[in-house]
């Protein structure tokens, strides 16, 4: 058989819901694909399809789910046994690995997918395309260190790690947060970690910025906050708060929500009429969050990996809500990243109405030392990516 034209990397994405996931997949995507690379996104995101794609670029949709409980998955869209839809995606994986005969399989998150999805793929992989290289991506914290471990083996993912997975990119910096020692990772697993540092996202230019605040009526040395929630699934108390400090007092800034398309639509229909009432634009969904967030004097948000990772990207002070249930991924990163001045937080058993004003006030007006912080931060998970795949490849990226 001839040897193939092309470098096939196939991604895996579980989606259950929000965001975060298929935009850090589309980021390194997007990074890696060449006129040599075709890249193949398997997702369960219900939003793929909003997306641009660039060349070489493509997706899978495999049904998708969303979480009940911890452990319990029930199909999105379609109405069928929770077994079937899993089944349904499973052989879709399989089948799509077998059809694609990825060189490079980079999975996000979940060592076995969504409930051990992946496991089938994982194990063809070894099996029959030995040379085929596998990586697990992972976020900088996953949980509380206490959870992970004792998730990790009852789940046998120490073992999954060190059989079946040829390296580990960590997308942080190990100075920051360090898995290996809150995780209790061992070293014939720790040796295959490589830490990227964060994934950067789109930086629009001066003068897109400079639009962007004229488009929103932002004059001059006026002041723009944009509240971003994500996904929205949980983000109603994040905006609810903060149009009841507006109520309470109004404050001479412009102000932009975008609630994202999972809040449900009776929260959302109430904060739209709440915001109309105080003349604050809002969406449910922005295409190209980088330009309103790099038009942003400051961002409130919730403090997932994939915000955080644009509001750096652009260089703009920054307040986080972080959720602390079902996981305390979003606390743990809010306080080590607060711990450097990248970025400001509120506890959500502390987030009122007036502590709310008073962060946004003296953030507003004295951001100097998160404005240096965060114009000294490097995200270099992209590159050092491409270097892997330089490496992978035996050529410079």
């Amino acid at each position: 058989m001839a040897r193939q034209a092309t470098y096939n990397i196939l991604m895996y994405s579980h989606d259950t819901y929000g965001l975060g996931h298929i935009r850090r997949t589309m980021a390194i995507a997007a990074s890696l694909r060449g006129p040599d690379v075709n890249i193949l996104i398997l997702t369960g995101s219900p939003i793929a399809g909003r997306f641009a794609f660039p060349e070489q670029v493509d997706f899978v949709r495999i049904p998708g789910m969303i979480k009940k409980t911890n452990d319990e998955y029930l199909p999105l869209s379609i109405k069928i046994n929770p077994k079937h839809a899993l089944d349904i995606r499973k052989n879709i994986i399989t089948a799509t690995a077998k059809a694609f005969r990825p060189d490079l399989f980079i999975v996000d998150k979940e060592p076995l997918g969504l409930k051990k999805e992946i496991l089938p793929t994982l194990q063809w992989l070894k099996r029959c395309m030995p040379k085929s290289r596998t990586i697990l991506g992972l976020r900088d914290v996953m949980d509380d260190a206490a959870v992970v471990r004792r998730d990790w083996h009852e789940k046998g993912i120490y073992r999954t790690l060190d059989e079946l997975y040829s390296e580990i990119w960590i997308y942080g910096l190990k100075s920051l947060y360090d898995p290996i020692r809150e995780y209790a990772i061992p070293a014939c697993i720790s040796s295959k970690i490589h830490f990227t540092g964060y994934i950067p996202r789109k930086t629009p230019s001066r003068e897109t910025r400079r639009k962007t605040r004229r488009e929103h009526m932002v004059n001059g040395k006026g002041k723009l906050v944009v509240v971003t929630t994500g996904g929205g699934g949980d983000g109603y108390a994040v905006m609810d708060t903060y149009l009841a400090m507006l109520e309470r007092t109004p404050l001479a800034v412009n102000s932009i929500l975008v609630t994202g398309p999972f809040m449900p639509k009776a929260q959302r229909r109430n904060l739209f009429r709440r915001a109309r009432r105080l003349k604050i634009r809002t969406y449910h969904f922005y295409r190209q969050m980088e330009k309103l967030l790099a038009a942003a004097d400051l961002v409130i948000s919730m403090g997932g990996y994939n915000t955080l990772c644009e509001i750096l990207s652009q260089k703009t002070v920054s307040l986080v809500i972080p959720r602390e249930a079902p996981r305390r991924e979003q606390l743990i990163r809010a306080q080590a990243m607060a711990g450097c001045n990248l970025v400001d937080y509120i506890p959500w058993s502390e987030l009122t109405p007036v502590h709310l004003q008073q962060k946004v006030d003296s953030l507003l007006n004295a951001p100097r030392r998160y404005l240096t912080a965060v114009s000294n931060f490097r995200l270099t998970g992209l590159d050092v990516m491409c270097r892997r795949l330089a490496a992978f490849k035996g050529r410079v990226c």
